[in-house]
């Protein structure tokens, strides 16, 4: 099987080295690289250049359309069998492309979304952040740690086609409103089997400061509205779960100020839960000090997404 890697770049051109040096390791080595550089000012030309003689690459320009239909292009200029669509902020495990044809052979997969992690040599708050997007107490229990692998919903950071599906269905129809959702389910209704494979995880950078991941946990918010009207049933109890917390730290705001009507529970239940992420963080990243850093990133993440919602829903009901 001959994998094309689609890489969507916009003023990333530190970033997109790092994923190229991760991709000189890999021991599958059926695979070409198609890098399209969606408007950047910043470009990266010379960077993947450098990495002509050891890579099948390939570099396109284009004016900026956003990272959906930067990725169209490049499955369009793509050669492969299967299309691998990866953010331009990951490093790949030496065995990425191994485990991942392996399951493709193994599973007769037609599309595949795999999870994310951080790397050791992370910073506290980057693993904070992807605690923050991964574990079960904040938004994290349905990326990428399902039992159920076919109710998973591909994200664009780390997921694949068959040529065959692209063909049939097209690409991305939004350029950056979660249309890698949109898209995992166009897939499933087409009668495509798509499926999570944890062996094909990523490391994710995630971003810099904590302003840039509220900004990206509230944009997750509105794209799940957004999503939905193209899928009315993309909406489920478990993606208001955010907003009801939102709600509930509003509503502690409220009794602490003025109200302190319950006061006791409510402090209890924000104790319990502030517990078990400290807890669970400090425990699978051997440090405190990530558990600690987890605790705000949780906090903003939820929040972030949450406000996302609620506002997106509001504007969707307004219009009718």
């Amino acid at each position: 099987m001959f994998f094309s890697c689609i890489i969507p770049v916009y003023n990333r051109a530190g970033e997109i080295k790092d994923l190229l040096n991760s991709l000189l390791s890999q021991s599958y080595t059926q695979f070409e690289v198609v890098i399209v550089e969606d408007g950047s000012t910043l470009r990266c030309e010379e960077v993947v250049a450098a990495f002509g003689h050891d890579l099948s690459i390939r570099y396109f320009y284009q004016e900026n359309t956003g990272q959906g239909f930067a990725r169209n292009f490049g499955m369009q200029q793509a050669k492969g069998d299967f299309f691998v669509i990866l953010d331009s902020d990951v490093l790949l495990p030496p065995t990425y492309f191994e485990a991942l044809e392996k399951a493709i052979a193994t599973r007769s997969l037609d599309a595949f979304g795999g999870p994310d992690a951080a790397a050791e040599d992370f910073s506290p708050l980057q693993k904070a952040m992807d605690f923050a997007m991964t574990s079960f107490w904040t938004t994290g229990g349905i990326r990428g740690k399902l039992k159920d692998t076919a109710a998973y919903q591909a994200r664009g950071f780390n997921m694949g086609v068959s040529r065959a599906v692209f063909d049939r269905l097209g690409g991305f129809v939004d350029p950056n409103r979660g249309e890698d959702i949109e898209w995992s389910l166009r897939i499933k209704k087409a009668g495509f089997r798509l499926e999570l494979v944890s062996e094909a995880f990523v490391y994710h950078k995630r971003k810099n400061t904590l302003w840039s991941f509220a900004k990206q946990g509230f944009s997750f918010g509105r794209n799940r509205v957004n999503v939905s009207r193209y899928h009315p049933e993309a909406i489920k109890l478990v993606h208001a779960l955010p907003s009801f917390f939102l709600l509930f730290l509003i509503s502690l705001g409220i009794n602490l100020l003025f109200i302190q009507l319950l006061l006791l529970p409510h402090l209890l239940i924000l104790g319990l839960w502030a517990g078990l992420v400290l807890a669970q963080s400090s425990w699978e990243h051997r440090s405190l000090i990530v558990g600690i850093l987890s605790l705000g990133t949780s906090l903003v993440q939820l929040s972030g997404y949450g406000l996302g919602l609620l506002l997106e829903l509001l504007i969707k009901w307004s219009k009718g």
